[in-house]
């Protein structure tokens, strides 16, 4: 690693000369860093927004899953059925679904090795459950801040092989040239009052992108503030989007961000709806159910099912609560709560209402008695704990809720190692696209772990040199986005860059998250364009400690015109309803009376399910093209052949 200093636009900045930057103080970009010093690449260094922010470090559910491949009992399984499993979610590719089926148990040993604490039993055998899209028992946990606790102890790993961290660290420009990255300007959030301080640049070979999904994108969010995700900046290099339709959503609180999964359902939570004062409070779902057991099964099942599915609307199904919750809240201009103190009306005198399933569950568990809160002590007593701490007492208050965006399936393009189509520019973690449109619970975190992996296997094996000088075309992006920050500080009037990321998160949230039109997509989309166009001659700041704000507001306009156009053009192409998102048609199903119009549906037919939408952002101008998913590899590998391919150190970088 070299620095030096140079001069662009007036402005000092610190350069700094090296291999390979890893961004993101996650759980994918810690491993990437451990793995390759590991694997002898030495000459690197993390570049973080803040160490200590991120979803892998400041999110949980219920009992956060780890999907991995089976290593305990006699049930049969193996690569190419986990492999299987991933691929039949829809839409993803097959090399890497076989990548992280094979990859899995490595990845998964070495957590064990650096201390995550998952349970084995008294023979050594890692015990699994069942999870959601997972034919067998694949899956373990740690509690509810699984992905913390990994985060945690892949930092440690860090920390001890000496990887220098550069801390308050924002990304805002990739530079690229002839379709390869060159390096990467960025802004030091904690030195904005001068402007010889704001900036470093970094110059080097490889990239290692863990930036987290774009989580400011939205207002309803069970995303940490403060995480915003890069991935605009990644689409404005050049980098394609790979199906940025699919996400995940679903029932969350707001005051505090987290998934209302599992028992927080099951112990049978009154759902209550108010006006904006709080006032006129009412129980709302009895309305629409027509008999109480459909109503009372419905909120348990949200536990197992927790994220959106609009396979599940019909017939009363789990997800019609969430359909509910929106329209309550969307349509009616109202606040709903779940309200642990008291018993659903439809619940008393006893639990006879109950179906079968919720009944055997309850009983097995020792729980048929009392309030939902107390139910939920006796059945996890650490939910309730978990809300104290942050300052919400479930035994005194209801919880405000509302249908939150949780995950992106989508993200940035890659290939089976992980390198994107700018070279040696590796998306990693939730931003890379790696899921298809369903998947095992747990899969994004053994897909973190395994691309990071594939990553630093490639880099260490074959993308070793320095990087060179930076071209006078290069200098020039680095040039362009130092007058642009420079002159937002010069920009006169009313500040609004407040205003104007709200407005984002909220159009997001109203128009392109669960519930999608085509017409509303498109509306998103144009705003977004609108708003990029003339972002640095319209945005007024307060000042230099705005900067973060700003430039992070940017990168979301550039994310949220890539991703709004995705489902532009999904729903042009004859898309329906799938994953985790409702598509408006004319001709479609009312699931319940009393219900909108706009939640009018068809399911999906499926036709789609064999093809990935990439997504194109280049000079103001997005395209869309489909293509055929790579099928899972059927390679018949013979021992004497592989062994000497490896020996021959043929096996890095094939495909």
């Amino acid at each position: 690693m070299e620095r030096t200093t140079c001069k662009i636009a007036g402005v000092s900045l610190n350069v700094v000369t090296l291999n390979t930057v890893v961004v993101g103080s996650g759980a994918a970009g810690f491993n990437a860093a451990d793995r390759l010093v590991s694997y002898g690449q030495k000459d690197i260094a993390i570049v973080t927004e803040g160490i200590n922010a991120g979803t892998s470090r400041n999110t949980g559910s219920d009992k956060q899953t780890y999907y991995k491949l089976t290593l305990a009992g006699g049930g049969s399984d193996s690569v190419l059925s986990m492999a299987e499993t991933l691929f039949a979610g829809g839409a993803m590719d097959g090399d890497i679904a076989l990548c992280e089926a094979a990859l899995s148990p490595f990845s998964f040993y070495k957590l064990v090795d650096i201390g995550v604490p998952f349970p084995h039993n008294a023979y050594g055998e890692y015990i699994g459950y069942k999870t959601d899209h997972d034919p067998r028992q694949r899956a373990t946990s740690v509690g509810p801040l699984t992905s913390k606790l990994m985060t945690e102890k892949l930092e440690a790993a860090v920390k001890n092989k000496g990887i220098e961290i550069f801390d308050n660290c924002m990304v805002i420009r990739v530079l690229t040239e002839d379709d390869k990255v060159r390096g990467l300007l960025c802004l030091n959030t904690d030195s904005l009052a001068d402007s010889d301080s704001r900036y470093t640049l970094f110059v080097c070979t490889n990239v290692v992108y863990a930036t987290g999904g774009p989580a400011g994108l939205y207002s309803l969010s069970v995303f940490p503030e403060g995480h915003n995700g890069a991935s605009g900046f990644a689409f404005e290099a050049g980098v394609l989007g790979k199906n940025l339709t699919e996400w995940q959503y679903g029932i969350a609180s707001t005051k505090f961000r987290w998934n209302l999964s599992g028992t927080y359902q099951q112990v049978l939570p009154t759902y209550i709806s108010t006006n904006q004062d709080g006032g006129d409070a009412k129980e709302f779902l009895g309305e629409f159910f027509p008999n109480t057991q459909l109503l009372l099964d419905a909120i348990f099942l949200k536990g197992y099912q927790w994220p959106f599915d609009p396979r599940k609307i019909e017939n009363f199904a789990s997800s019609i609560v969430d359909v509910l919750v929106y329209q309550e809240i969307a349509l009616k201009g109202r606040r709903v709560f779940m309200d642990f103190r008291v018993n659903p009306t439809e619940l008393l005198p006893d639990f006879s209402n109950l179906g079968e399933e919720s009944y055997t569950y309850l009983k097995n568990s020792e729980a048929l008695f009392g309030t939902p809160i107390e139910r939920l002590l006796h059945m996890n007593s650490a939910a309730v704990d978990l809300y104290r701490d942050h300052g919400i007492d479930l035994l005194t208050e209801p919880l405000e809720i509302a249908v939150c965006a949780q995950h992106n399936n989508g993200g940035l393009s890659a290939d089976a190692w992980w390198e994107s189509n700018i070279a040696n520019f590796f998306p990693v973690g939730e931003v890379c696209g790696s899921h298809g449109i369903y998947r095992p619970g747990g899969s994004a975190l053994n897909a973190g772990q395994c691309g990071s992996t594939r990553a630093a296997m490639l880099i260490a094996g074959r993308y070793t040199a320095a990087p060179g000088t930076l071209s006078s075309g290069v200098l020039a992006q680095a040039e362009e986005r130092i007058k642009q920050a420079e002159g937002l500080l010069t920009n006169k009037g009313t500040p609004n860059v407040q205003e104007i990321r709200g407005n984002l998160q909220t159009r997001m949230s109203a128009e392109a998250a669960h519930i999608r039109s085509k017409s509303a997509s498109q509306s998103v989309k144009d705003a977004a364009l609108s708003d990029v166009k003339n972002y640095f001659a319209a945005t007024v700041l307060q000042g230099a400690k705005d900067l973060p704000l700003a430039l992070s507001t940017y990168d979301l306009l550039l994310a949220q015109a890539a991703y709004a156009f995705a489902m532009e053009d999904y729903i042009g192409e004859g898309g329906g309803s799938r994953g985790s998102y409702l598509v408006y048609s004319p001709d479609g199903i009312l699931p319940a009376d009393g219900l909108a119009d706009s939640f009018r549906f068809t399911l999906d037919d499926g036709t789609k399910n064999d093809a990935v939408q990439e997504v194109a952002y280049q000079n103001g101008e997005l395209k869309a093209n489909w293509r055929k998913v790579r099928p899972i590899p059927t390679n018949d590998d013979w021992f004497e052949n592989v062994w000497n391919a490896y020996r021959r150190d043929e096996i890095v970088g094939a495909k």
